[in-house]
């Protein structure tokens, strides 16, 4: 997306702390920045503990944060949200979750399932237009309007995440929050469900903060891609750019772990080890510097030196 455009989503020093005792305060997301711009895909990836979840969760205003100032459609949602802005909030951003089956009621009927967000903001709906919206979701995502009266414990973990994905796209929003959408799922139902996320993106024009691990998959869905380690937003660029010119150490030794389709190329790869107490790299200390105008590394004036070298 061209970056003259207004981002639709603007985390500026973001900071999530969880304080545990009196002595103890975990840092999950410890002051990072990045843009989501309308109709594209911000990938973010990082190992398990990283804070990726902790950013979507904080983003959506799950939680309070910290710190930092969190600006969406126009509106900034940092602090205590008035009914407007948390109507505005609720109708406009969405969230799929990770478990297919935790994240659906059991009890409740995939047409009530759906339906949820509709149920919440308008109330008084007809109940035909409520049964038509949810049929024409349904469609959306590949699902039979037939199956509408069944519970989710007559779907398969593929069918559960399209039902999650309808009860997002239900109120139409600007933007979802995709959080390890597609982890729980087999290899090939993962490429169905992105496939379908992509040709969604296509029609309605939504944007996506898609949290992953699997670098392969961020790299099919993503315009953007945000590196995170330890709660800090090590490096951020366009895909390409991540992918072709990895510059913080940390970055590199992901793309490494990438199994190759060449078997002769496989038996031959050796992952990067990144250990930042041995290479002496302090997130604390450093600061974002600018690759390119599009792509930017956490680091101290002499590690971006050596790193760039």
């Amino acid at each position: 997306m061209p970056e003259t455009k207004m981002p639709l989503l603007s985390v500026r020093g973001l900071k999530q702390y969880f304080r545990v005792s009196k002595t103890f305060t975990v840092k999950a997301v410890d002051n990072i920045s990045f843009d989501i711009f309308p109709g594209e895909t911000y990938g973010l990836v990082g190992e398990s503990g990283s804070g990726k979840s902790t950013t979507g969760q904080a983003v959506i205003r799950l939680y309070r944060p910290t710190a930092g100032q969190i600006m969406f459609n126009g509106e900034d949602i940092s602090g205590s949200l008035s009914k407007e802005q948390n109507t505005m909030l609720r109708t406009n951003m969405q969230m799929v979750f990770q478990d297919p089956m935790a994240s659906l009621n059991p009890y409740k009927k995939i047409i009530d399932t759906i339906a949820m967000g509709l149920d919440a903001h308008f109330p008084h709906m007809p109940a035909k237009e409520r049964k038509e919206r949810v049929y024409a979701i349904m469609e959306k995502v590949g699902l039979s309007k037939s199956q509408a009266n069944r519970y989710p414990t007559q779907f398969s973990g593929g069918q559960r995440q399209r039902v999650g994905l309808a009860r997002a796209l239900i109120m139409n929003p600007r933007l979802i929050i995709a959080d390890e959408a597609i982890s729980a799922l087999d290899v090939s139902i993962q490429a169905q469900v992105v496939n379908l996320m992509k040709d969604i993106q296509k029609e309605t024009g939504t944007a996506y903060l898609f949290i992953a691990h699997d670098l392969s998959m961020v790299r099919y869905i993503s315009d953007h891609i945000g590196v995170m380690h330890l709660g800090h937003l090590v490096e951020t660029g366009r895909t390409e750019e991540i992918f072709e010119n990895p510059v913080h150490p940390y970055t590199r030794s992901l793309l490494s772990a990438i199994p190759r389709m060449n078997p002769h190329v496989e038996r031959d790869r050796r992952p990067v080890e990144y250990d930042p107490g041995a290479l002496h790299v302090s997130y604390t200390e450093g600061t974002l510097h600018d690759v390119t105008p599009t792509h930017s590394v956490l680091a101290t004036d002499p590690e971006f030196a050596e790193w760039t070298k």
